[in-house]
């Protein structure tokens, strides 16, 4: 709950979270094993390894465990729930959006629950769109353009029946589409996470605002190209915030990147739970300073008003939060009294 600096508490809002179930239960077939181990990968090749899990704790994990980390060591005062369908790897799906919606009913001052599409379900999936708009009360959805479907391995942003899915978003003031851009998870296609499609996208519907989850990466340079003239194009560092630990030069310099090419308030903190937990990722970026120069090749700010934007500022903007009014709103709420029973 908050991460306190000089005696400053700082707000944190943690934009990509996931509550997953990978369990061989509810795996379908060989490539739901191959795409958790492949995260497994991904989290023990990043973190300290003191923040590794046991292989059976990351298939599956409890709603404590989450709130757990995620608020009472991760220092997150909210969240955001990203699902993922996956529904060719996985029985009931990957990111269960019924249990991610209960637990955001639990605690109503700390987490948001997105909703997610598939523009290839057709009409189906415009009704189903409009109910989850009407019973979750949708501020965003999470895309997923390498997702698998029947003979499909993927979709763009551009494509017809997207843009209809798209229009019913701005209909419904569906604002936030969240896409997930980054590197290329087994046995999905890297191809199908390709960044261009956004630019079409974002020209065509200038009311939403599109957050590119892990920056395009490695296609950096790319999103960087895009989003400077896009400005309703925004970066999400999850993927990106462990190098903080495993890279730190190389994080240095898509910092640097980011604030050259776009601007600090266009940044978005998510810590990727549970690949990564948030704690050890807020520390090390509060620690955090840009080598001298790469400060002075890109102008680069990274002080610590520009770190509050990135780790809720923004976020807040995007989702309607008043952070003065929101940090009343949490001050006794159910989880913070169950924090302080926990801390007695």
């Amino acid at each position: 709950m908050h991460r306190t600096v000089d005696g400053e508490e700082i707000f944190i809002i943690d934009a990509h979270i996931a509550l997953w179930d990978a369990s061989k239960e509810n795996q379908l077939n060989e490539y739901g094993q191959q795409f958790i181990d492949c995260f497994y990968d991904y989290q023990t090749s990043l973190s300290p390894k003191e923040y590794w899990w046991s292989k059976d704790d990351f298939l599956k994990y409890s709603e404590e465990r989450l709130i757990r980390d995620v608020f009472e060591k991760g220092y997150a005062d909210m969240a955001i729930f990203q699902p993922v369908l996956l529904k060719e790897f996985y029985k009931n799906g990957f990111g269960d959006m019924e249990n991610s919606h209960k637990l955001s009913v639990t605690y109503p001052n700390r987490l948001i629950c997105n909703g997610t599409f598939d523009p290839r379900h057709g009409k189906r999936g415009l009704e189903e769109l409009e109910m989850m708009k009407e019973r979750y009360n949708l501020q965003g959805v999470k895309l997923y353009t390498a997702d698998w479907y029947g003979d499909s391995k993927g979709y763009k942003l551009s494509d017809d029946w997207c843009y209809r899915y798209l229009e019913k978003c701005q209909e419904l003031g569906i604002k936030n589409i969240h896409v997930h851009k980054g590197p290329t998870i087994t046995p999905l296609n890297r191809d199908a996470f390709d960044v261009a499609d956004v630019d079409d996208a974002a020209t065509s519907f200038p009311q939403l605002n599109f957050i590119v989850e892990h920056l395009g990466l490695p296609r950096l340079e790319d999103f960087c190209w895009i989003a400077t003239q896009e400005k309703n194009v925004y970066g999400g560092l999850s993927v990106a915030m462990p190098f903080i630990y495993a890279r730190p030069r190389y994080f240095a310099e898509i910092m640097g990147e980011l604030l050259f090419w776009l601007d600090e308030d266009r940044i978005l903190f998510g810590s990727d739970y549970a690949i990564w937990e948030p704690g050890w990722l807020i520390e090390k970026f509060v620690e955090f300073e840009l080598p001298e120069d790469i400060k002075q090749e890109t102008g680069a700010v990274l002080d610590m008003d520009v770190k509050k934007k990135i780790l809720a500022g923004n976020a807040a903007r995007l989702y309607g939060i008043d952070i003065e009014e929101q940090k009343e709103k949490i001050k006794n709420d159910k989880l913070a009294k169950e924090m302080n029973l926990s801390n007695v």
